[in-house]
């Protein structure tokens, strides 16, 4: 239901205005009519087929075709790292990825970290470093610190610091958030002896 407010008009009260639109009118006005697309990408381990835009950003597909909401809009630039994803296991933004490049990928979101209800070490360092303020940034914090562990199961804290660069984080948690990074990195280093 729409409102507006009828000061405007030079009238002292207010007007409501309700407008239905077919489901599939929104649909194909939201992607737009032409250039649909069938991708095929592995998310969270599970091969899934998506009709889209072929430029359509990774994120959207996310986001609003398979109802995933760890990954997050920020900035649309690729440069604040709330939507950071794993792809083909390197973190890398899915808000400035197009569709097409993701074909025959394999996608990791934050959800994907999960081992059945067991959290990745980073997702539990962040829990019990309590790196999380607001909570925004922290998919994006996440994703990027698995993919440092990943290639370095003992990395300083200046490589944690390095790793972690693209990603901000308004709240200024960014002292817990390394200290929880290096918590993870212990406990992953002592789990491979």
């Amino acid at each position: 239901m729409l409102q507006t407010n009828a000061y405007s008009l030079g009238k002292a009260r207010s007007t409501r205005l309700k407008v239905t639109i077919p489901p599939a009118t929104v649909a194909v006005a939201a992607r737009g009519a032409m250039g649909q697309h069938e991708l095929h990408v592995t998310v969270n381990g599970a091969g899934r087929t998506v009709a889209c835009d072929p430029d359509t950003p990774l994120l959207d597909v996310l986001r609003h075709d398979l109802g995933l909401s760890g990954p997050r809009f920020g900035c649309g630039l690729g440069l604040c790292g709330a939507c950071f994803v794993l792809i083909d296991g390197q973190a890398r933004s899915s808000c400035d990825y197009p569709a097409w490049a993701a074909e025959g990928r394999q996608v990791t979101t934050v959800e994907g970290l999960l081992d059945g209800d067991t959290l990745d070490a980073v997702q539990q360092a962040f829990i019990d470093e309590q790196a999380a303020q607001c909570g925004y940034c922290t998919s994006g914090m996440v994703v990027s610190a698995v993919a440092l562990l990943r290639g370095s199961r003992s990395p300083t804290e200046r490589e944690v610091r390095e790793a972690l660069e693209r990603n901000l984080c308004r709240c200024g948690a960014h002292r817990r958030i390394v200290g929880a990074v290096m918590k993870a990195a212990s406990e992953v280093d002592e789990q491979a002896r």
